[in-house]
């Protein structure tokens, strides 16, 4: 089976034409920032990253006839189950406007996806969205009444390296107890059991380790000292953009803030120590919300091409469960995989409601 499919990023979209688990074609189509301003939201931009990606096709000689579904990240969903949704009109409309309250280029996902399928008569599909939200509810109390945890995590690529692990284990993902770790531009730890993501760090929202551009978590008397003298924008940006690395040492590359600290500077080697110490507290906390039942311990993203990384989190954490690193990202990978479970019937087609996942406890009603 063919599949094609799109991950838009904030300045560029990665397309991947896939045969089964070959990958004919695949490139990240670059879009000039000035061009991307000129849009008054990210949905307006559908037109123009359209035009990139076949122009980018073309020069490649490659054409869309004979694909079997197109698959586009989910942004912009309200929170649901893990799975494979088919891109509905509902879908559509709050991809388009954004329903979950977050503006992210992922939201172009669903809607390429659908512009493509439209045209060549195929069906569009969405895998694991951004919202992905199967926590357990003790995951999600806080100290504070009526206001509970939520989380924003790389689902997709979670889920699929889970996936993965579990194959080469003779077993299904839904079969397994795993710690999965995304440690890429943003770091996600999160707890795997019997095939759901029951805990894991709201990145988004501040929570989880210090990453090359966000600031991690934060204690509440640390941000109510920092807001003496900065405004809550600048604190929201700390979470996403001007943190972690980026705060401490101007740089979000990893193999600079190495390079950096290999040559004598001792404050970017404290940042990268400190990151990877604060990776593997949060292992150590997702193995405690699985009860020490843990199978593997995974580790995604590109920062785990660092040898030093792997070598330190394996040392730290063995002890719990074995330690396997997946270098890189499956997320094209991923979305292909779950269009072609769905087209074989090894899973389930589900459907989005667009309502809440969990909107609640019994006594808030």
């Amino acid at each position: 089976m063919k599949i094609f499919a799109i991950n838009p990023g904030s300045t560029s979209t990665k397309v991947a034409l896939i045969e089964d688990e070959k990958t004919l074609f695949s490139k990240t189509v670059a879009h000039e920032a000035a061009k991307l301003d000129e849009f008054a939201t990210i949905s307006d931009q559908m037109p123009y990253r359209l035009e990139t990606i076949q122009a980018a096709l073309d020069e490649a000689g490659y054409t869309l006839d004979g694909v079997d579904a197109f698959v586009g990240r989910g942004g912009g969903l309200i929170s649901c189950d893990g799975g494979v949704y088919e891109v509905t009109d509902l879908v559509l409309d709050h991809a388009q406007r954004g329903a979950n309250g977050t503006q992210h280029p992922a939201q172009l996902g669903p809607q390429i996806a659908h512009q493509f399928a439209e045209q060549y008569g195929k069906p569009a599909y969405v895998v694991n969205p951004p919202d992905t939200d199967e926590l357990q509810d003790l995951a999600r109390m806080t100290g504070v009444k009526g206001l509970y945890r939520i989380i924003h995590l790389h689902a997709l690529n979670l889920k699929e390296t889970a996936t993965r692990h579990a194959a080469s284990l003779g077993k299904k993902y839904s079969e397994c107890n795993f710690v999965v770790c995304h440690i890429g531009g943003g770091i996600s730890i999160s707890a795997h059991r019997a095939g759901k993501m029951i805990d894991g760090y709201d990145i988004v929202g501040g929570e989880g380790p210090m990453a090359p551009t966000r600031a991690g978590s934060l204690s509440l008397g640390n941000v109510v000292e920092y807001l003496k003298d900065h405004t809550v924008d600048d604190l929201k940006k700390l979470s996403t953009k001007t943190g972690g690395f980026v705060n401490h040492c101007g740089i979000s590359d990893a193999i600079e803030l190495r390079k950096r600290a290999a040559d004598g500077d001792k404050e970017a080697a404290m940042v990268w120590d400190t990151m990877i110490y604060q990776i593997e507290k949060c292992i150590g906390a997702m193995s405690t919300a699985l009860e020490g039942k843990v199978d593997a311990i995974l580790l995604g993203g590109g920062m785990v091409h660092d040898d030093d990384l792997v070598a330190h989190i394996t040392k730290t954490c063995s002890w719990i469960a074995p330690v396997v690193a997946y270098p890189g990202e499956f997320e094209m990978e991923a979305m292909a995989a779950g269009a072609i479970r769905v087209m074989t019937g090894q899973e389930e087609l589900k459907v989005y409601t667009g309502k809440k996942i969990w909107d609640g406890f019994e006594w808030d009603k």
